[in-house]
């Protein structure tokens, strides 16, 4: 994985707004940067209960909690007043509901997007950094389709910008573990009111990241950022019937399992990066950075001297390393996910 770097001076005394900031990765996010010497910290979201959850579990001088929606360009651009990093995690996310709601999705993944990079770029912000997910390569779904437009949208910002400062990235990673309508709280919730869990296909592969983990690769992509990269984790993923098997001896309620229809836009395996993108990808010791298919050679050897271009074909989660069902067990202890 990505590690970021030991003293995090880059941080001090920053000004930093999150959108969608009262999410699971908002709220860990603002955890950790709290922890580091911020100026001031601009939670940016809808809700207002989570808000004041927020305010009243971190009971912190240095947080500012605003009530806005990325679709508002006006009350974004006061939002963003001041700022010198935005981490943009805003976002519909939930595929079937993207699904059966596609111009709304449209509206908050895709135009508010843009309206983010506006703002930023006539606030002048250091950098802009948005959090994008595996469900934008190849999209099969909606939800992904608009993720893949807003990398493009926040890559191609660094052509247009002009001679404005602001620097403009991505990261993309697979699902959190354990994060809020993922499929470990989902499985922990079904055990223990109905005695059963629902699966469409026990062969299903997903990726695996830990919270810890997606906060390190997204201060570090804070800390690397020159503009044009979407930086991308080594991870390993799992297979859907491990995490049951490893989730029913962990349990101390027995249940049953039951095979569902697969969603509207469900994948079997996650990419990272199609055998397309490995040619313009680029490997470090702990990661990959996706460049755009523009980049010159010359501009690549002088930002990046250290890296080498990628052997494989493809990088999907039925391709990499497996983690097995007692590393799983581990996993989910230490992270308190126990039925």
């Amino acid at each position: 994985m990505f590690k970021i770097k030991k003293n995090c001076e880059l941080f001090n005394g920053k000004n930093i707004l999150i959108t969608g900031g009262t999410g699971s990765l908002g709220t860990a996010l603002t955890e950790k940067l709290l922890s580091l010497d911020v100026g001031t910290i601009r939670i940016f979201s809808r809700d207002e209960n989570k808000q004041i959850q927020l305010e009243e579990k971190f009971n912190d001088k240095r947080l500012r909690f605003l009530i806005g929606d990325v679709r508002d360009k006006e009350r974004l651009r006061r939002a963003v007043e001041n700022i010198d990093i935005v981490i943009h995690a805003a976002a519909l996310k939930h595929v079937p509901i993207a699904e059966y709601n596609p111009f709304e999705v449209i509206k908050t993944n895709i135009n508010g997007s843009q309206n983010v990079i506006d703002v930023s770029m006539d606030e002048e912000v250091d950098l802009c950094l948005a959090i994008s997910t595996d469900k934008a390569v190849s999209p099969l779904n909606l939800y992904g389709a608009t993720k893949l437009s807003m990398e493009k949208l926040f890559i191609a910002a660094n052509h247009f910008k002009g001679k404005r400062k602001t620097k403009f990235s991505c990261v993309r990673y697979g699902n959190v573990l354990g994060s809020r309508g993922s499929v470990v709280p989902k499985f922990i919730e079904q055990i223990k009111s109905q005695k059963i869990i629902t699966i469409t296909d026990p062969t299903m592969t997903r990726f695996n990241i830990t919270m810890d983990e997606a906060l390190d690769l997204i201060l570090h992509a804070i800390q690397s950022s020159k503009g044009y990269e979407v930086f991308i984790p080594k991870l390993k993923s799992y297979v859907l019937s491990d995490l049951v098997e490893a989730l029913k001896e962990l349990s101390s309620t027995a249940f049953k399992q039951k095979n569902i229809p697969s969603r509207p836009g469900e994948k079997m395996h996650e990419l990272l990066l199609n055998k397309y993108e490995i040619n313009y990808s680029i490997e470090f010791k702990n990661g990959y950075v996706l460049l755009p298919s523009d980049f010159q050679i010359k501009s690549l050897n002088k930002l990046y001297p250290k890296s080498k271009p990628l052997s494989m074909e493809v990088y999907s989660s039925d391709h990499v390393p497996h983690i097995s069902k007692n590393e799983l067990k581990k996993v989910l202890k230490k992270h308190n996910f126990v039925p």
